[in-house]
């Protein structure tokens, strides 16, 4: 048997099969809105970024958000980095000790365990500026946040 005419099944096969591993675990990381968010439930944070994960599928901001029961630890989506940097929200824009409002929807988990989640929609910097944090497409509620909505 002619070695060299199996090698070649073999290395596509294998790499169609790595391929797709990949593809499934990718589809299963990115989430659909309502999967985790409730559009029902919005939220008002104001307080001071303690960290900025810029992973993919979605950035994560950390806040200690200021409430009337005292200061809150909250964890807001955002779009996927390359989203956020093209809205110009870029690292520098989000060091930590930076004082924000971010208006968004609360996780269904309202039991905030073990931290508090939402997706952000804008965050409002301290110079006045707001841009658009989320991702287009995903099904959040259509508020008018998203500059790419047609209204």
């Amino acid at each position: 048997m002619n070695l060299r005419r199996l090698i070649a099944p073999t290395l596509i096969g294998g790499a169609l099969l790595a391929a797709g591993a990949l593809g499934v675990q990718q589809a299963a990381a990115h989430h659909a809105f309502a999967a985790e968010f409730d559009g029902k439930a919005p939220v008002l944070l104001r307080g001071k970024v303690t960290k900025v994960e810029w992973i993919n599928p979605h950035a994560w901001v950390h806040i200690d958000a200021v409430t009337p029961q005292g200061v809150q630890k909250w964890m807001v989506e955002g779009g996927t980095p390359n989203t956020l940097l093209r809205g110009g929200i870029t690292r520098d824009s989000l060091k930590a000790g930076t004082e924000i409002v971010v208006r968004g929807y609360q996780s269904k988990d309202k039991a905030c365990t073990p931290i508090c989640k939402a997706n952000g929609r804008d965050v409002t910097f301290p110079d006045g500026r707001k841009l658009f944090m989320g991702s287009s497409g995903t099904g959040a509620p259509k508020d008018g946040s998203d500059p790419t909505e047609k209204r």
